[in-house]
């Protein structure tokens, strides 16, 4: 099993993850996913969904305030 993983979503490189005593640490490489940085998961896997769900919110709270700019 590997200590180390590249994170990507959407094409993009949001970081990596490396193993320690703790679990796996994330280091953000896109200033998308600063907010992610330093943070634990038990798994790379988790590490992944958690960046996903990330910047599908994100997307989603730029969906809206263009909808506020609009009405």
């Amino acid at each position: 099993m590997s200590d180390s993983y590249v994170i990507e979503v959407s094409s993009k490189t949001a970081g990596i993850v490396v193993r320690d005593k703790s679990g796996f640490k994330f280091f953000a490489s896109n200033h998308d996913f600063n907010s992610l940085e330093g943070r634990y998961f038990r798994s790379a896997r988790e590490a992944e969904r958690a960046a996903i769900l990330f910047i599908q919110a994100k997307d989603n709270n730029k969906d809206d305030r263009a909808r506020d700019k609009v009405a």
